[in-house]
């Protein structure tokens, strides 16, 4: 039966494509992203704390993956809100931090059992809406058009037919073949949309499995790559492309695209972890100039973990009692490293150079 968008797509190929994936101008491409990419995991190794710019990163990643979704929140309400007591009643907000810990939790079960089933992705949607959420058990699902309501793809159906779609994709991501990981990342990426096998959340939820592949392939240690960002940047070809691959077998344009964004994603983040890390010793050795009982190694850290913190965060750091703390954060706002902001019954402080570096 010949495609059609008004109708559920039960025949989408299995995987591997039959086409051919690995072309001379894929291949190129390859080589240019996978140096990106280890120059950034190298980049990230040389961290005095690797994991010092990961809730940063994540943050932002869970932001422009829903933003991908019409979900918008600002860089500083998020940053804000991901620390602050008061929990916030903005619905977008709430999203975007259920991401962040649809990521953190599918890192956390990869530790335990490095394998990406059928099972962890019920539970990543799961976890990002907040619900029970299972396979689509029920017709009716189709993807339009925004601006103009025009049906533009309908996915297989029926809750056996997409679990077989879905075996199939665990089968070719855990298949030992001589496909570069790349490539099959963008493979793999397009045929779970396309299965599309859950009511809400594919979007997100396909994007996490994108950084739980390069996890699990080794070509990155750390979920350190703001991914959605260049895919928010470059939308209307994202779809696009995965359009072509559905009505036309187009697989070289779709796999270009995702490997331009890991080479382009990597390059940035690599840019600016040094950014971070210049403002960090610069601050650092003014820190230590202006206020020495202040600076501490270990505050640089706090500092610079996530743009706003708190004196909880410096009494678990062992930087003192929560009145120290305080003092100390009090100290560095007179100074001018940091800007203060009520929120609720508590004061945060914000590193608002640090934001600025992450809002470019």
């Amino acid at each position: 039966m010949a495609y059609s968008p008004d109708l559920p797509y039960n025949e989408l190929p299995l995987l591997p494509p039959k086409a051919e994936i690995e072309t001379t101008v894929i291949l190129k491409k390859t080589i240019t992203a996978s140096r990106a990419l280890s120059e950034l995991k190298g980049a990230i190794t040389k961290l005095p704390n690797t994991t010092l710019f990961i809730d940063t990163i994540q943050l932002q990643e869970a932001q422009a993956s829903s933003a991908i979704e019409n979900i918008i929140t600002t860089h500083d309400e998020l940053f804000k809100q991901s620390i602050a007591d008061k929990k916030t009643d903005n619905p977008a907000i709430k999203e975007v931090l259920h991401y962040k810990n649809a990521l953190w939790y599918g890192l956390e079960v990869m530790k335990r059992k490095p394998l990406l089933t059928t099972n962890l992705f019920i539970k990543l949607v799961q976890v990002i809406k907040e619900n029970n959420a299972g396979i689509r058990n029920a017709p009716g699902t189709q993807l339009k058009n925004p601006a103009n309501g025009m049906v533009v793809y309908t996915p297989p159906e029926g809750e056996e037919v997409i679990r077989q779609k879905l075996k199939n994709l665990e089968d070719f991501i855990h298949a030992e073949d001589e496909i570069d990981p790349l490539v099959k990342m963008a493979i793999i990426h397009y045929q779970f949309e396309a299965i599309h096998p859950f009511f809400d959340g594919n979007g997100r939820a396909g994007r996490i499995i994108l950084l739980l592949y390069l996890k699990l392939t080794g070509l990155l240690d750390l979920p350190a790559l703001f991914l959605s960002g260049y895919i928010m940047e470059n939308k209307a070809a994202y779809y696009e492309k995965l359009r072509a691959v559905t009505e036309q077998s187009e697989w070289q344009g779709w796999i270009l695209y995702m490997l331009d964004m890991v080479e382009t994603t990597a390059k940035k983040d690599r840019q600016r972890i040094a950014q971070i890390e210049t403002l960090m010793s610069e601050m650092g050795a003014e820190i230590h100039a202006k206020l020495p009982k202040v600076y501490s190694k270990d505050l640089m850290e706090v500092l610079f973990r996530l743009p706003y913190t708190k004196r909880q965060f410096l009494e678990k750091a062992g930087l003192g009692n929560l009145k120290t703390a305080g003092n100390y954060l009090k100290e560095l706002e007179k100074a001018g490293f940091l800007k203060s902001e009520q929120v609720g019954k508590e004061k945060l402080y914000l590193n608002y150079q640090l934001l600025e570096i992450l809002k470019r």
